[in-house]
């Protein structure tokens, strides 16, 4: 496998682990199988045009944890149904195909990550809800960041590298189990912050670990890249796009209280993400593109909560 993860990350601390280690520690935590075949069959046929609503609401009655988490979505606030919808094929009828495509996305991946990381005695305990409304928060943002610019994304590499992106501290949690209850017990002024004590106790960031063990799993370089530069994206070597709009996702999911919970971070205050790199990367400082941007993030930022209600 092409090996993709620089060595920029902060060689100039004294280290407790060399790459070695980390690579030997990364290397036991289990793969994850919803990595490699996410919903194949039901992606099969929501990425066809003659697909009924009742073959796909077949596919979604044989997972229970779906089928679940699909009537809780289309009965939140944000649909606004007046009755009860209890009915697979009706619901996928309200949904649509994008909202089908996204929440079959998700679904796997999260039931996965909780089996890699049980909270078996001795384990940092991870803050789950909090975790996943803010990794799907910003998958949902990176998607609607990434349709407002030139980008056009004909799969689901823009939500998967937004539902992805803190995929390190999980795997970190796994690996590092000490470090991690440090890490979480610490007030920070910001994600950069976040990432230097990563560095000073484990040697690698979290950015770092999830693009690694991501790149066990032969994802794309697209998502592995804006994994591994989300706090950085102006040092992304290819596939800037990406990572910008997954940091400005991330911030903008902070900004609106969905922190992920794994540690304390100061507020994020409004426009703050116009001085990001990462929007400079998608819109520029200036102009009417950065206007329009700005119009179309303030619209999403309103609907994120009501989006979230039915998710996690």
């Amino acid at each position: 496998m092409q090996e993709i993860l620089p060595s920029h990350a902060s060689d100039k601390h004294t280290r407790p682990y060399g790459d070695e280690e980390i690579e030997r520690r990364l290397g036991a935590c289990p793969k994850l199988a919803s990595l490699q075949t996410i919903n194949r069959a039901l992606r099969q046929l929501l990425n066809s045009e003659h697909s009924l609503n009742s073959q796909i609401a077949e596919i979604i009655r044989r997972d229970p944890s779906l089928s679940a988490r699909l009537l809780r979505m289309v009965n939140s606030v944000y649909f606004g149904n007046s009755t009860r919808i209890s009915n697979i094929e009706e619901a996928v009828f309200f949904l649509g195909l994008r909202q089908i495509r996204e929440l079959s996305t998700a679904t796997p991946v999260i039931e996965d990550m909780q089996q890699l990381h049980p909270g078996t005695a001795g384990d940092a305990p991870l803050p789950w809800t909090e975790l996943w409304r803010h990794s799907i928060g910003t998958a949902a943002l990176t998607r609607e960041i990434l349709l407002s610019t030139s980008v056009t994304v004909d799969d689901d590499t823009d939500y998967l590298a937004g539902l992805l992106h803190n995929v390190g501290k999980v795997v970190m949690a796994y690996a590092f189990p000490d470090e991690t209850r440090q890490i979480m017990g610490t007030t920070a002024a910001d994600p950069a912050a976040v990432c230097s004590l990563e560095q000073d106790l484990i040697g690698w960031d979290h950015a770092r670990i999830g693009a690694h063990y991501l790149a066990r799993h032969q994802l794309s370089e697209e998502i592995t890249f804006a994994v591994l530069y989300h706090n950085e994206p102006d040092q992304a070597p290819r596939h800037q796009m990406f990572a910008a709009a997954v940091q400005v996702a991330d911030h903008l999911a902070r900004h609106a209280g969905i922190s992920g919970g794994f540690e304390t971070i100061a507020p994020v205050e409004p426009d703050s993400w116009l001085k990001l790199p990462g929007w400079e990367i998608l819109y520029g400082r200036d102009g009417k593109e950065t206007a329009l941007a700005r119009a179309h993030v303030a619209n999403s930022l309103q609907r994120l909560p009501s989006m979230l209600q039915g998710l996690v």
